[in-house]
This record gives C-alpha cells, sequence and structure tokens, in this order.
C-alpha cells in the first residue's frame, strides 16, 4: 500500500484544483478594484503626481490637456480592449471594459463626493501607488485587466511567465521619464515612489501556485 502524504496538523490540506470565483464573488472583487483604483488615482492627482500605466498616462495628459482624468483614462484604453479581446478572450476582455467604465464614472463622481484639500506627495505617493496596486491585483485576481498596460503585463504573465509586477515597473519607468517634461522633477521622484509601491503589490502578491481562485 502506497504511503499517505502526512499533513501538518496546523496546515490545510492542498487542494488538487483550483476553485473558480463564482459570478458574485467575480462581481466584488471587481468592483473592489474599482473603488481602490478610482481612490488612488484621485489621491494622485489631488497631490500632483504620475504612477504607473494607464492611469499615469491620464494623469500627466490631464496636467496638459484640460479633460478629466476620467474621460483619459477611458480613451487611452479603447485601443487596449482590442487587444484584450484578440489575445486574452471575450470573458476577460468584456470584464476589462466594464471595469474601466466605472472608474470613469467613479472619478467623475469624486470630485462631487471626496474632496482633498491637501495632500503631502509623499503620502500620496506611498497610499495612492498602493491602492492602485491592489486595484490591478483585484482586477488580475478576477480575470481581469485594470486598463491598457495592465493587459498588457497579463498578456505577458499569461503567454512568457513574466511577473506582471516587473513587466509594469518598465513600463512605469518609460511613463515617468516622459513625465519629467511636464511634471516638477521633485514631484516625478515622488511618483516613482508611487509606481514602485503598485508595482510591488503585483510582485509580492501575484505568483503562481499562491492563489487558487481563478
Amino acid at each position: 500500500m502506497p504511503a499517505v502524504p502526512a499533513v501538518h496538523p496546523m496546515r490545510p490540506a492542498p487542494l488538487s484544483a483550483a476553485v473558480p470565483h463564482t459570478v458574485l464573488e467575480d462581481v466584488y472583487g471587481l468592483i473592489a478594484g474599482v473603488l481602490f483604483a478610482a481612490i488612488g488615482i484621485a489621491m494622485l492627482k489631488a497631490a500632483g503626481l504620475v504612477t504607473g500605466g494607464v492611469a499615469g498616462i491620464a494623469l500627466l495628459l490631464s496636467y496638459v490637456v484640460a479633460q478629466p482624468v476620467g474621460v483619459l483614462f477611458m480613451a487611452i484604453n479603447l485601443p487596449f480592449f482590442l487587444f484584450a479581446y484578440l489575445s486574452m478572450g471575450g470573458r476577460f476582455a468584456v470584464k476589462s471594459v466594464l471595469g474601466s467604465v466605472l472608474i470613469m464614472a467613479l472619478l467623475q463622481l469624486i470630485p462631487h463626493a471626496f474632496i482633498v484639500n491637501y495632500v503631502h506627495p509623499a503620502f500620496a505617493a506611498l497610499i495612492g501607488g498602493t491602492l492602485c496596486g491592489m486595484g490591478v491585483l483585484a482586477f488580475a485576481r478576477h480575470g481581469a485587466g485594470l486598463g491598457g498596460t495592465g493587459i498588457v503585463t497579463m498578456w505577458l504573465y499569461k503567454k512568457c511567465g513574466i511577473n506582471p509586477g516587473r513587466s509594469q515597473l518598465a513600463i512605469d519607468g518609460v511613463i515617468l521619464a516622459v513625465s519629467l517634461l511636464v511634471v516638477a522633477p521633485a514631484l516625478v521622484g515622488w511618483s516613482a515612489l508611487s509606481g514602485i509601491a503598485l508595482s510591488a503589490m503585483m510582485i509580492t502578491w501575484h505568483k503562481p501556485g499562491r492563489y487558487e481562485g481563478s
């Protein structure tokens, strides 16, 4: 008779297969991601900072053109949604589109419900970047991408096994370098901290085998 592997008394038995999320769990997870991302972007905007990903591109453009950051966020994402559909499938694309629409709507609502008169750049960079990272992570855990670069990093993870946080960090470096043309160098420095905080969430928590839901 083959030996039965011992199970540590303080550890649960390993699952033999991943347990997919229910529809309700997906809806709740994506809503949580929307809330994290929108509040993080609003905090960064209040401090005049930039961050990584499409959120960072939208923030950067909002300092140049007279358009709300939520509208810019959605407009930049449009070509990436087609890429998501072609490369990741219709389910992934639909979830990503719905999430981005909700973020745009919430960013439009926040100035009427949540007014930040002052936030120190260091606080905004650390907390805002972390909240954006939580939003990206929530979307990834529930089979979606939080906008353009998030979709690209999830595709790279699926095809090449590259950790989304590492690829996001490389993309963010380019965004921050360009932001030097618009944003004061000191604020770009704080913005770099926000990008690191965002990517660190994915590098730390999005790893194969660590999470069973899909």
